[in-house]
């Protein structure tokens, strides 16, 4: 049932992680065609400009050409054979007639004074808003020396402006103007000169000016079209018609110079700058007038309906070729994804992200099953473990209970002894998951002390003569360590020792063969316990040191323990700054190398 739910969330992550994917790939597809859709869009303006002033320079070429025609002709040259003038002769002046000269000299007259009357009118309005009074004030005094001190003292004062009425008021023609001061003997003295008024003047000009621009404008009148004759109307739509039937093949009329330029100025402008290749034909594309390709080969460059742009240069022709001009670029997606390379960057980070998340959380879910089995696992084993002893105490309790069995004491003590045995292998067990309890708990304290690793060798190896008499088991000692002395706990390096000799014994399949060494090397010693057994391969390597993990062995379950006993030696050797490693190979045997810091 868990391994069905396990599957059903990894399948369910799955199914999200891919749908997220796929939105994000839709986002990036949409983003490229509108990118696209927005350089083609560009591309398409600038061929209109292109196109529009292509159109507009042949129309002035065919304008020069008919008007050179016309002077030509009006000069007495002939030009039957329709040659270009303004190429093959120089602009010949003639002289003006009487009537176009009085037209040039009206019309000079009309602008100056209008320019004139935008002044007057300038200065009218700056004279509306009321006039301006300036006095001056002279004032002499003189001194207790007798000296005659004179201060001369301007004075604007500004009249209002007059209210405004309906009716305009008169200007008068003269003017006073009125100067007071003071004299000693008969006081305030005022002295009245008349002048001719400045804005009646200046009104005068300017009605006159006004009937002078009346009488120009009436003369402008009688000699401007409007006036001309009836079948005079049609100059320009002859001229317009006749340039509809322009005869002039299209390599005579388009400028390859011209047109590379143009093709690059509007490019430029619409933020283009990528190489390009073009070229001009017919409107049916079956004679090439000319081209541009990209590369250094000057091969003809080749344009795909879905790549190129084409729009016909004089398209307002009925009558003749309007021509073809056609464009492509070879490097158009990699300008289009330069320009997502944020969005690419930023989309790519979220999968990654994403993708990580969903590896790590995978991951997890499988470790943690994993840790789950080894659990229970682990409880199957320590059920089996204890049950073994308590079964065994059990039956020789209830042997004791015979009273056949009372009398023998031989029988007695053989059956008290294996009670004894069993509880003894029944308190280890407990003390082994005692210990890793406490490990977990961060509750484990060390007693350390000077020891010496031969001594303490020789001892587990002698407590343990019975098991490995049991086992048939072969164990060399080799104790070259000159300076065998270390800090460390005795009792937990010997449960060390001791853990390392047991599953020597525990994965071996014929009678054990168990070395054990220790030598000297940079100020350390270093401890060897090496069989000949099943050996491991390198991922169980990777493993055995992970709580409740057990080396599989098939179908066969005589390989009893916890899968405590590694994890142990491997918490007890670094509390006690040591390094442990194994080397090992499958049915050739392992290796269990300690080292430790000597005192």
């Amino acid at each position: 049932m868990k391994k069905r739910s396990i599957a059903l969330i990894i399948g369910l992550m799955s199914f999200a992680l891919l749908g997220v994917m796929a939105m994000q790939l839709y986002f990036l597809r949409q983003s490229y065609q509108m990118q696209s859709e927005l350089f083609d869009r560009s591309v398409n303006e600038a061929l209109n400009n292109v196109v529009a002033k292509v159109t507009k320079h042949d129309a002035l070429n065919f304008l020069n050409v008919k008007a050179q025609g016309i002077r030509a002709g009006q000069a007495g040259i002939k030009n039957p054979e329709g040659i270009d003038n303004t190429i093959t002769q120089k602009p010949i002046k003639r002289r003006q007639t009487a009537r176009e000269r009085k037209i040039a000299l009206l019309r000079d007259s009309l602008r100056r004074m209008i320019m004139h009357k935008k002044v007057d009118d300038e200065l009218t309005k700056l004279m509306e808003g009321g006039t301006v009074n300036l006095q001056i004030r002279l004032e002499e005094f003189t001194d207790e020396f007798g000296d005659v001190h004179g201060r001369v003292t301007p004075v604007i004062v500004r009249s209002p402006a007059p209210p405004v009425s309906k009716k305009p008021q008169k200007l008068h023609k003269y003017d006073t103007v009125r100067y007071t001061y003071s004299d000693p003997q008969f006081g305030k003295q005022v002295i009245s000169i008349p002048h001719i008024n400045a804005m009646w003047q200046r009104e005068q000009l300017r009605k006159q000016k006004e009937r002078q621009f009346r009488e120009v404008k009436k003369l402008l009148e009688n000699d401007s079209l409007q006036n001309v004759p009836q079948g005079k109307t049609t100059v320009i739509e002859n001229l317009a018609e006749e340039y509809g039937k322009y005869g002039q093949p299209l390599r005579m009329r388009l400028d390859p110079f011209w047109i590379d330029t143009l093709l690059r100025f509007e490019l430029h402008n619409k933020g283009i700058n990528l190489p390009f290749s073009y070229e001009v034909t017919t409107a049916n594309s079956d004679s090439l007038i000319f081209s541009k390709a990209n590369d250094i080969t000057g091969a003809k460059p080749t344009f795909n309906n879905g790549t190129s742009y084409q729009t016909p240069i004089f398209s307002k022709e009925v009558i003749n070729d309007p021509g073809m001009i056609r464009l492509t670029f070879p490097q158009k997606n990699s300008l289009i994804l330069n320009k997502m390379t944020a969005t690419m960057a930023t989309t790519g980070g979220l999968l990654m992200v994403l993708v990580f998340c969903f590896g790590y959380t995978i991951f997890s879910i499988i470790r943690q099953k994993k840790v789950s089995e080894m659990k229970t696992d682990f409880i199957n084993n320590m059920t089996h473990e204890f049950k073994t002893p308590v079964s065994t105490i059990m039956i020789a309790s209830e042997a004791l209970k015979d009273s056949e069995i009372v009398q023998d004491k031989s029988r007695v003590a053989r059956l008290a002894n294996i009670i004894y045995e069993e509880n003894e292998r029944l308190g280890s067990h407990i003390e082994r998951v005692l210990n890793i309890a406490r490990i977990e708990k961060n509750d484990f304290k060390l007693e350390k002390k000077p020891l010496d690793v031969n001594e303490m060798i020789a001892v587990v190896i002698d407590s343990m003569a019975l098991k490995l008499q049991k086992a048939n088991a072969s164990t060399v000692l080799e104790l070259d360590a000159e300076n065998a002395i270390i800090n460390a706990d005795e009792l937990h390096f010997s449960n060390v020792i001791y853990n390392l000799v047991d599953n020597a014994i525990k994965y071996s399949v014929e009678a054990p063969d168990i070395t054990i060494s220790t030598s000297n090397k940079n100020g350390q010693i270093v401890i060897k316990v090496a069989d000949k057994g099943i050996g491991m391969s390198r991922d169980q390597q990777t493993k055995i040191f992970e709580q409740f993990y057990r080396i599989p062995t098939g179908n066969l379950h005589d390989v009893k323990g916890f899968g405590l006993g590694l994890s142990y030696v491997n918490t007890v050797v670094k509390r006690l700054n040591g390094i442990i490693t194994v080397k090992s190979e499958k049915e050739k045997g392992s290796e269990f190398e300690l080292k430790f810091q000597l005192v």
